[in-house]
């Protein structure tokens, strides 16, 4: 049986600072920002003040420009929740199986992401609709 557990919830947005009053009243800690060039966005993450193992944080998700996948899910689906990201202690292994299983990625292989972490996608279109993230942290 896998170790997993919901890493965080992606939240696409046009501007990081339009939603930093919302969580900060909920008791989020703002927890750093950072640019992923390579996908397109500006990234801000959100922690509980209680933050332990096993607590979901929150990640805001603003595309740098309009080539940004980001950018395309607000046009199309508008602002909201894009993607759940589950944390797995070897993405590789995780990832093969799945493809091996049938699900369908958008990722045949992990890739860098935020926080030094090892990413990957599986399609929503094998998910029931959901975006999710694989997250493999260093």
């Amino acid at each position: 049986m896998r170790d997993s557990r919901i890493d965080h919830i992606g939240i696409a947005t046009e501007n990081l600072d339009d939603h930093d009053k919302l969580w900060k009243l909920l008791g989020f800690q703002h927890g750093g920002d950072e640019i992923n060039e390579e996908q397109g966005v500006r990234i801000r993450f959100y922690q509980s003040a209680h933050n332990s193992e096993g607590r979901a944080r929150i990640e805001l998700l603003e595309p740098i420009d309009e080539s940004s996948p980001i950018h395309q899910f607000i046009q199309r689906r508008g602002v909201g929740i894009q993607q759940l990201a589950i944390e797995v202690e070897d993405i590789d292994t995780t990832l093969a199986e799945l493809i091996g299983a049938g699900f369908i990625v958008i990722n045949n292989s992990s890739f860098e992401g935020a926080n030094q972490t090892k990413i990957a996608f599986l399609h929503p279109s094998s998910t029931g609709g959901v975006l999710v993230e694989l997250v493999q942290h260093s």
